[in-house]
């Protein structure tokens, strides 16, 4: 099994190429991108943050159940797996990114599809994480 440190370091090197990442995300239709027909730098920024924030919560999440500090573990398991799957979309785009793999059209118009569901997963975590 990964231990925290080496997770932390993966996220950390998926975080410095979401800039370059989200870049080719997105092609609008019609109207802006995302759900809020966002300009393009903004909803690069914004997707950069919710990529941050799930990041952030996987890492915290696992080093409270490392520490056995968490007060529901099985409730802290079970939302962050839940996240994981709603966020698959960003985190498979990150991987393929990283590993100089081509992005189809379609991948990225899930990430953008799926990119608020995303947050909303990771922001269900951050009441679950006090110790």
């Amino acid at each position: 099994m990964m231990n925290v440190k080496s997770l932390i370091a993966i996220r950390s090197l998926e975080v410095l190429t979401v800039a370059t990442l989200i870049s080719g995300c997105t092609v609008p239709f019609f109207g802006g991108y995302g759900s809020g027909s966002q300009s393009r730098e903004e909803f690069e920024r914004h997707v950069e943050e919710i990529f941050r924030l799930q990041n952030q919560m996987t890492s915290e999440t696992m080093m409270l159940l490392d520490n056995n500090e968490a007060k529901n573990p099985d409730a802290l398991m079970q939302a962050e797996q839940h996240m994981q799957q709603v966020c698959a979309d960003l985190n498979e785009y990150a991987s393929r990114d990283i590993d100089g793999l081509s992005i189809g059209f379609f991948l990225s118009r899930r990430v953008e599809k799926s990119a608020i569901d995303c947050e909303q997963a990771a922001l269900a975590i951050k009441p679950l994480l006090n110790p």
